[in-house]
């Protein structure tokens, strides 16, 4: 195989422009985002809502109410070792309020054994 050759100018560093976000605020997106890139660990999507997590229980015969789903994330979060494998979680909306037994936030919970947040957005366009 052929080796390109790359010009000066595709050398440079991307530069994405002008930036409205302070020096600190830029510093703290680079850190989140070398956390979720973590190299050996993957993101984890428990974006589901409650009809499609509800479709998931109903196959399987579990009941699809509000405090199933928090023990079911429960379950998931606390898992012994998880945050060896995760570096990330993207979260349903409902997620963000649910508490574990303890009380304590699960994005709390995530934090404190290293795996970043995230939130999934809805938008109905």
């Amino acid at each position: 195989m052929k080796k390109r050759k790359v010009d000066q100018q595709s050398r440079k560093r991307f530069d994405p422009g002008p930036s409205f976000l302070s020096a600190s605020e830029k510093a703290a997106l680079r850190e989140t985002a070398e956390k979720v890139a973590t190299p050996g660990k993957g993101i984890t999507a428990c974006d589901e809502g409650p009809a499609t997590i509800g479709g998931r229980f109903e196959a399987v015969g579990v009941e699809n109410s509000e405090e199933i789903r928090r023990q079911y994330r429960q379950m998931l979060f606390s898992a012994p070792g998880c945050e060896n494998y995760l570096s990330a979680a993207i979260l349903d909306p409902e997620t963000l309020y649910q508490k574990s037994d303890e009380g304590q936030l699960f994005s709390e919970l995530l934090t404190e054994r290293g795996i970043v947040p995230g939130i999934k957005p809805h938008l109905k366009i």
